[in-house]
């Protein structure tokens, strides 16, 4: 419980924003083009514990999604030291990321492939993720076919039942109707009770955040304001947009 698996120090990104397509293209070959520099993450700093349940909270532009990025490895930061520890399952753009002529099935197989996962685990785990998708007779037909509820099924379905050591939500899991949306709430709540899992939330519901988490992280364009107990976190957060 006391081992670090997140650890940010002193981490900063940056990114360049400009005019248009063509100025950023023309960015590669020439200096003379102009940009304006937007920091993402203002020197933070952090550590999480193994086994802790964290929300980070703050408005639109704050840095939420750049840190996931940087954690989940999608980005990486300018300056600053970031250390990750375990395999990480991020519940975040769930209907995307498909290869569109595979079928369900195959898109298991070759996200379990992404992951990392080794292809006898995912046969393994393949009649569990086909389940708790509820894709019946679909889950053999081209993921071009699918709704983009379907898609998320099969997202949400893959990430939660791969057994991840860090588990990474970002919003409110809406990713069909009220009674599979509740379902895939109590799962989560069963890994991260069940595995130890270390979670970290982003919501700007505070009523979920308090429901998941024990501890919060306030961002602030860039800048970490707050980090602490979860009702205090609440409090200063709510007050901040009221």
């Amino acid at each position: 419980m006391n081992e670090n698996v997140i650890v940010f120090k002193n981490v900063t990104k940056k990114y360049r924003l400009f005019n248009s397509r063509r100025a950023r293209l023309l960015s590669v070959f020439t200096r003379r083009i102009k940009y304006i520099t937007k920091v993402a993450v203002d020197n933070v700093s952090f550590k999480i514990k193994r086994g802790e349940t964290v929300a980070i909270l703050g408005k639109n532009g704050a840095g939420k999604s750049t840190i996931l990025k940087i954690i989940t490895g999608v980005a990486f930061q300018n300056e600053g030291e970031v250390e990750v520890k375990g395999r990480v399952s991020a519940l975040l753009e769930l209907a995307t990321g498909f290869e569109e002529n595979f079928t369900g099935r195959e898109n298991i197989y070759l996200k379990g492939d992404l992951l990392g996962i080794p292809k006898d685990e995912i046969k393994e785990l393949e009649k569990q993720i086909v389940e708790f998708a509820e894709l019946e007779e679909y889950i053999d037909q081209p993921i071009k076919t699918y709704s983009s509820g379907m898609r998320a099924r099969l997202g949400f379905a893959i990430y939660i039942n791969i057994e991840p050591e860090i588990l990474i939500v970002d919003e409110v899991l809406s990713v069909g109707d009220k009674e599979f949306e509740k379902k895939c709430l109590k799962r989560v709540n069963e890994v991260i009770e069940k595995n130890n899992v270390t979670l970290l939330f982003v919501t700007h519901s505070t009523e979920t955040a308090k429901k998941f988490c024990k501890r919060g992280i306030i961002l602030n364009q860039g800048k970490l304001t707050f980090d602490g107990d979860i009702d205090k976190a609440v409090e200063l957060y709510d007050n901040s947009i009221n």
